[in-house]
């Protein structure tokens, strides 16, 4: 079923390519953009305390003028397994060092990074060492929202101090305001469907600790400073620009 889809998607977006050919090569063109993309990410400034390497999964949707330049709604969603906090339950570890579920057994208890952006994208497109005036040097910067926590599971097991609104106490949820810049390379083809941008990016969140305690600290006040979440990585993206088909001409004898 995956590859039939893949198939679709491919045969759909091929007409839209094929038919703008002569576009594509000559002239700078204004197109529709979408893309599904992935970053790894690093950590840096405060986010490095509490998380490791992140992964980005996400879709830009856009427009790209006939001047190149290209306006976007871009967001992704965040996850990793990298968390650095320790200690988070030592109150709930019985002296064998276990955690034990609401029948007496040893709970599987997993903690790992979670979160989301949605970022406003403007940027240009510079036609250098490009086979057409539409592929070349893409910067671009954003304006957004960032979220981040700790999603705590217990699998099958049921912990009565890590459900529903227990496990607010430990989730460290954060959110704010979200820059974004990117320095990479675009490049549409002249036909076909191989498409594609990627480079290097940056994301840094001016946050704020959206929880008023933390149960593994409970005698320690939580900051209400701003915090600066810094992520940098590479993101590659498949584009799928959607072009206008050309019209068709006609002679009349």
């Amino acid at each position: 079923m995956n590859k039939q889809i893949v198939l679709i998607a491919a045969l759909l977006c091929l007409p839209f390519s094929v038919s703008a050919q002569r576009n594509v090569r000559d002239s700078i063109i204004g197109t529709p953009w979408i893309s599904v993309n992935y970053g790894l990410n690093w950590t840096a400034g405060d986010m490095a305390d509490r998380h490791g390497l992140l992964n980005h999964v996400g879709m830009l949707f856009g427009y790209k003028t006939n001047r190149n330049w290209v306006f976007a709604l871009d967001g992704a969603f965040i996850f990793g397994n990298q968390v650095k906090e320790t200690g988070l339950f030592d109150a709930l570890v019985d002296s064998k060092g276990n955690i034990t579920d609401i029948n007496g057994d040893i709970a599987i208890v997993r903690v790992l990074s979670r979160g989301y952006y949605a970022d406003l994208n403007v940027g240009k497109i510079f036609p250098v060492l490009s086979p057409n005036k539409n592929s070349g040097i893409y910067v671009s910067m954003g304006l957004g929202f960032v979220s981040h926590n700790y999603r705590v599971e217990t699998q099958d097991h049921v912990v009565p101090q890590l459900e529903l609104e227990y496990r607010k106490g430990y989730d460290r949820l954060t959110t704010g305001l979200n820059t974004q810049q990117f320095l990479g390379y675009a490049f549409m083809a002249n036909q076909g469907i191989f498409n594609f941008y990627g480079g290097f990016y940056i994301q840094e969140g001016y946050t704020y600790n959206r929880r008023t305690v933390f149960f593994d600290q409970p005698d320690t006040p939580v900051s209400t400073d701003m915090r600066l979440d810094v992520q940098y990585g590479f993101k590659v993206a498949w584009l799928i620009p959607i072009y206008r088909r050309m019209p068709k001409e006609y002679y009349f004898n």
